[in-house]
């Protein structure tokens, strides 16, 4: 079975609010089988920069143990009220990728 990486690029516009993110995706990450492999570190943009894509990003990979783990959850209950606050808190893209 192939792994499967969550990966989202975040530019927090609301610090504050944002916080109970973190606490919250940590638990709904945990409770599906995911791990963190990269979590806000330092950033180096070496291709690609624009307004969208720049080193001030806050980069996250979570991997799965599969496609379907990751789909759900991303679609489960426990990170449902967590997307709710990034999304309200932050701007940026995430998606799913499937591993080799």
């Amino acid at each position: 079975m192939k792994k499967a990486y969550v990966v989202a690029e975040i530019a927090v516009t609301d610090a504050a609010g944002y916080e109970p993110y973190r606490t919250l995706s940590t638990q709904s990450v945990a409770q599906h089988g995911g791990q963190f492999i990269v979590r806000g570190g330092s950033r180096e943009q070496r291709e690609g920069e624009d307004a969208s894509h720049h080193a001030g990003l806050r980069t996250v990979i979570v991997e799965f143990p599969s496609l379907e783990q990751a789909r759900k959850w991303y679609d489960s209950v426990e990170y449902e009220h967590a997307r709710k606050i990034r999304q309200a808190n932050s701007t940026g893209r995430l998606f799913i990728v499937e591993g080799v």
